[in-house]
């Protein structure tokens, strides 16, 4: 849903067409996604519209990668440990 709504505005039937599961479930799954401010959505007439919230979704890049080197830095320590364990 997310790869979809970067590449524009969508309606909650754009966004299940492709989807293997039911219209209650991409439901849900969107509320998740409004919750956290990534998603946006707004109803207009019989359709509801969604959108992401680009400012939320660099923020949510920011933190993962933050988080990425993070653990690329622990994991390297790790084998540097465990090389040295190796040889001792």
């Amino acid at each position: 849903m997310v790869d979809r709504l970067v590449q524009g505005p969508a309606t909650v039937s754009e966004l299940a067409a492709p989807l293997a599961m039911s219209l209650p479930g991409v439901m849900q799954h969107l509320a998740v996604l409004e919750a956290s401010g990534l998603v946006v959505s707004e109803k207009t007439g019989r359709s509801r519209t969604c959108r992401i919230e680009r400012k939320v979704l660099t923020q949510a890049e920011q933190w993962i990668a933050e988080r990425r080197a993070l653990w690329e830095r622990r994991l390297d320590r790790l084998g540097e440990f465990l090389e040295e364990a190796k040889d001792a």
